[in-house]
This record gives C-alpha cells, structure tokens and sequence, in this order.
C-alpha cells in the first residue's frame, strides 16, 4: 500500500486589504499581537530567523522560503526533527484577502495524524487571531495558551 504524505490546509476572509494582511504575516512587530511573543527578525527570502512563543521557554528556528509580496509566504520550520513547508497564500477578494494556510510533510501513521490533528488545530487557531487582531486590534492568543506552559 502506498503511504501519502499527510497535508493540512485551511483558509479565512480577512476584512482588510492584501498588503495589510501581508505585513501583519511578514514583520514580527505586528505578529507578536497575535501569533509570536517576539522574531528575531522580518521573514525576508532566504533568511534564518527565530520565533519565541509566549508558551513555551525556547527559540522555534525559521527558514524563510520564497517571498511574493503582498501574495506568497513559504518557511520551513522542525517538526519531530523533520522540516516542514508551510505555505501562506493571499488572494484579493473584492477589498478583502482569503488567506490559506498550507503545511506539508509527514507520513500518513499514527505520528503523522497526531501532528494532523494538532497543526490543524493550531493552523485554524493562527488564522481566527490573525482576523481578530487585524479587524478588531485584538489579541486572542494572550493568556489562551498558559495552561501550556512549561514551567
């Protein structure tokens, strides 16, 4: 039997332009209202960056892939020692953008499903603060997470 490498890919409308969405994705002053506690730096083509979560006591290694502006956003981040790609698309709809999220690279078993479950959990989190911070200047992932703290 053929094993298929499992994907996850969710999407959102943000009622806001595509390169305010962009920016809000790309500059780690905007993400740290509500994805990141602080980034070692823009997401720039190529570049090796850090991300800290405000749940977890450790630096979460990025490489940026390819950059388009205001339409394209790739990295690879360590999974279960794996790289992973994740893949932003921003598409205009009317003067809204439909951002998709895609995250690819493990094997269809019961690791591979346990990271499904999770990612995709936290992927849909990522787009619901993503809005909330973008439409309404709120922080939905302040607090929501410190039961996950490792202390």
């Amino acid at each position: 039997m053929e094993k298929k490498e499992l994907t996850i890919k969710v999407a959102i409308q943000i009622l806001k332009p595509v390169s305010e969405v962009f920016e809000a994705i790309v500059d780690p002053e905007k993400m740290a209202n509500y994805f990141i506690a602080k980034g070692s730096g823009r997401m720039e083509e190529g570049k090796e960056i850090e991300w800290k979560f405000p749940e977890f006591d450790m630096q979460f290694p990025i490489t940026v892939g390819k950059i388009e502006k205001d339409k394209y956003v790739s990295y690879y981040w360590d999974v279960n020692e794996k790289k992973n790609l994740v893949e932003i698309t921003l598409a205009p709809f009317g003067k809204d953008t439909v951002v998709t999220v895609t995250e690819k690279g493990m094997e269809n078993n019961e690791e591979g499903i346990s990271w499904l479950m999770g990612n995709t959990e936290g992927w849909a989190n990522f787009l619901a603060c993503l809005k909330a911070y973008l439409e309404y200047g709120i922080n939905l992932r302040k607090g929501a997470f410190e039961f996950r703290r490792e202390d």
